[in-house]
């Protein structure tokens, strides 16, 4: 199956959710429950994870986690394989608890209101998921991290982190008032219409353009046959748009005059050369980025642009 390349770096954030196998329960009853948090408290422990959110379902959890020591891997690795050893042995079972790979959405930072969306959804899944009555208030939902928010920075895990949730929603005072204010804004997004998860589900970030940007020149060089074409074509087409505006700022032109310029003009068919020579962007893609017309006309170019610079080469 494709696979989607887990990018690791200092003060990364990812919204982690992972299903039971066959789509089974991973959490039977309480005691599995609180066992999940205090294996999780370890993996916080060992590798210095601080939790924005999360939220426990019958069969499949949320986390919303950043990495200040870039080391998702290593310890979602020791997370899952540690409560499946401890949930097989109290259950006398064998075999897999969970469903193939975890998926680990990106979550952009730095107060640009993402990691509020995506806290605001984990947080909101009770209630998507019909586990709370008409009447009842989220806290009552004792499995997610919403009612730890709420509480005095004296009783939550050391590993929760609420300044940076509270601070995306406009709350500058961890004191009572201010989580009464959290409060009240939760409970008002719930009475909103429903949120499909939309980027959050069908998604592999969560942010601005410009984050994604980033993260695919993270991925450059290191995406493999198996992971998914998706993010092969996105990170081709980050890496074949750098060496155009790198190109455009060396020639001095700009976007419109890229455009004005003739279908075969020589800097443009050079550019286009080393673009089919550097990534793997279609010829159609390529036509279009460059306004060459249709991909015959690209390619007929390039067919002579080649057989020049051959008959140079041996001429030398």
């Amino acid at each position: 199956m494709p696979r989607m390349l887990r990018v690791e770096y200092p003060g990364a954030i990812y919204h982690i959710m992972s299903r039971g196998n066959r789509r089974e329960a991973v959490f039977l009853d309480e005691v599995d429950r609180h066992d999940f948090l205090k294996t999780l408290a370890e993996a916080c422990r060992k590798t210095g994870w601080q939790v924005h959110a999360w939220c426990l379902m019958g069969n499949h959890f949320h986390l919303v986690v950043q990495t200040p020591q870039a080391n998702l891997v290593d310890g979602m690795r020791w997370l899952l394989s540690t409560y499946s050893n401890r949930f097989n042995h109290r259950r006398k079972k064998v075999g897999h608890l969970f469903s193939g790979r975890y998926k680990a959405l990106h979550v952009q930072g730095h107060g640009a209101g993402y990691l509020r969306t995506v806290c605001d959804y984990v947080h909101l899944n009770p209630v998507r998921a019909r586990l709370l009555r008409t009447g009842q208030r989220l806290i009552e939902y004792p499995w997610s991290s919403f009612a730890w928010h709420l509480a005095g920075k004296e009783h939550r895990p050391a590993w929760l982190c609420s300044e940076p949730l509270f601070g995306e929603h406009g709350i500058t005072q961890d004191n009572a008032q201010g989580r009464r204010e959290f409060e009240r804004r939760l409970e008002a997004r719930r009475q909103e219409p429903k949120e499909t998860g939309g980027p959050m589900r069908r998604g592999w970030y969560l942010g601005t353009q410009e984050f994604k940007k980033e993260l695919l020149a993270r991925m450059e060089g290191r995406l493999g046959a198996n992971h998914a074409g998706q993010l092969r074509r996105e990170a081709a087409e980050a890496n074949a748009q750098r060496l155009i505006e790198s190109e455009l700022k060396r020639q001095g032109w700009t976007e419109g005059e890229l455009k004005d310029r003739a279908k075969t003009d020589p800097v443009k068919v050079a550019l286009a050369a080393r673009i089919r020579r550097e990534t793997t962007v279609p010829i159609r893609w390529l036509a279009t980025r460059l306004h060459m017309g249709t991909r015959q006309t690209l390619n007929a170019a390039l067919y002579l642009w080649r057989k020049e610079h051959e008959q140079a080469n041996s001429t030398v």
